[in-house]
């Protein structure tokens, strides 16, 4: 019995957790909070800003000198002979000896052992160029990043209000249906006692039909509006249970005048995609120019053949200690210069190539500020158009409610034929909905503000 008794305490628990989980509020800053969180573009334009900073390190580093450390030990002959001979390709033996009368194939070990250091000390700022081009390219992607954060924001409250009016169109489309079915009971009613025609409960029956259509429709918009918003926050296809308290007021700062911030992130990224494109141009300048390096080598050898091989063939060993051990050193230290002088022809045309690519960037840009600007001063329009409705929406519904309450009585005194109560049913059925966007277009245009100026507080402030 005890046993039973924990496991209804533990049935019970569960189903009031799942109760409560059903019924937690999605609050807007909840929902662009997760949107900035979980959304994969922008999880992946923050890869690519590390990815951009490890390239500036690399960059940094490519300035470094060259350092290089090389041992090999070898066995085989070392016979020579006169004659001109180029290693192409690297196809070739290092082999020193006499150039003796006829082939020996006398063998003994043999190493060497160096160290080399290079260093590009002066390039004309080849070097520097690339390091500018790095770090423009980290605040390109920065401000990708950047902008990629704001419009997240403004697409998932888009997303947010959209779902919302979807839901309150619900409500209506639910109400019209209860309305519908009312109207019809009473219709068949009356139709059963003989004191209307009997086409009229079909007619009721038609319209109970048009709002179940109607209201499936509604569905189908918010199951669609739904899956959108679930996309952009990173959750699980399911039911929102959003706050609607807010929708029914009008923004306390929606009239605040605002102006174009001059951080605009959209136009900031375009401004910094020109930068990297400008250091870009004066890079492949740079490769116009000589690269000035200094060089050091110091090379350790060890042969199996000895001094006296020049006289005596036999003057060798076959040992391998005594082949690798080092017996003679070099050191070598230099400066020199390298300049490929058709650079200049093949570069001249990249440079041409990236000034186009500049000037098209620029054309981007341009657009880009006049779209945003052309979108400020229509979100200004949009937002007297948005009061304007809000404000005539309450009286549209109160006046086709009236109405409605009105032909309804009439039709129940044989007063008013069904097609007139119809018409008002359609009316509050319509002016409800419109209410229900109308209310909804006012923070959209709030949104538009916001997201025209550059500013997402213009509009999460209001939360």
């Amino acid at each position: 019995m005890k046993k039973n008794t924990h496991l209804v305490f533990a049935f019970c628990l569960l189903l009031f957790k799942t109760g409560f989980a059903q019924t937690q509020t999605l609050s807007m800053k909840d929902a662009v909070a997760k949107g900035l969180a979980n959304y994969g573009t922008v999880k992946a334009k923050a890869n690519y800003v590390s990815a951009s900073k490890a390239s500036l390190q690399q960059a940094k580093r490519d300035y470094l000198p060259n350092l290089n450390l090389s041992a090999q030990q070898d066995y085989g002959t070392v016979n020579g002979q006169n004659g001109p001979m180029y290693g192409f390709g690297g196809f070739g033996v290092a082999s020193s000896g006499l150039p003796l009368a006829t082939q020996n194939w006398n063998a003994g070990f043999g190493a060497l052992y160096l160290a080399n250091v290079n260093w590009d000390f002066f390039s004309f700022g080849k070097a520097l160029e690339k390091i500018k081009i790095a770090k423009d390219a980290v605040q390109r992607d920065e401000n990708d990043l950047l902008q990629e954060q704001f419009q997240q924001q403004i697409r998932v409250a888009a997303a947010y209000l959209n779902l919302l009016a979807s839901q309150r169109i619900i409500i209506s489309q639910q109400k019209n249906l209860e309305r519908a079915i009312v109207f019809k009971n009473n219709t068949v009613a009356r139709a059963k006692n003989g004191l209307i025609a009997g086409v009229d409960s079909s007619q009721a029956n038609a319209e109970v039909s048009n709002a179940k259509i109607a209201l499936t429709k509604a569905k189908d918009m918010e199951q669609e509006l739904r899956s959108k918003l679930a996309i952009l926050i990173g959750e699980p296809y399911g039911n929102f249970l959003l706050d609607s308290s807010f929708i029914s007021s009008i923004p306390k700062n929606i009239l605040t005048p605002a102006e174009l911030k001059q951080t605009h992130p959209t136009l900031a990224y375009y401004q910094s995609r020109l930068n990297v494109s400008n250091e870009q141009t004066k890079y492949f300048r740079r490769l116009y120019f000589p690269t000035f390096s200094m060089f050091g080598i110091i090379q350790e050898r060890g042969s199996g053949f000895t001094a006296a091989y020049t006289q005596n063939q036999h003057a060798y060993t076959s040992d391998y200690g005594t082949g690798v051990n080092p017996t003679r050193g070099n050191y070598l230290l230099g400066i020199g210069m390298n300049w490929n002088l058709t650079t200049i022809a093949r570069n001249s045309a990249q440079v041409k190539s990236q000034k186009f690519v500049t000037a098209a960037m620029q054309n981007d840009y341009d657009l880009a500020n006049q779209q945003i600007k052309a979108q400020l001063a229509l979100a200004d329009d949009k937002i007297k158009n948005a009061l304007a409705n809000y404000n005539e929406a309450p009286v549209q519904v109160k006046a086709a409610n009236d109405a409605y309450v009105q032909k309804s009585a009439l039709y129940k005194n044989g007063l008013a034929t069904i097609v007139d109560v119809t018409q008002t049913l359609y009316a509050l059925n319509r002016a409800e909905t419109d209410r229900d966007i109308a209310f909804t277009n006012v923070w959209q245009a709030l949104l538009l503000k916001a997201a025209s100026a550059g500013d997402v507080t213009l509009f999460t402030n209001e939360f």
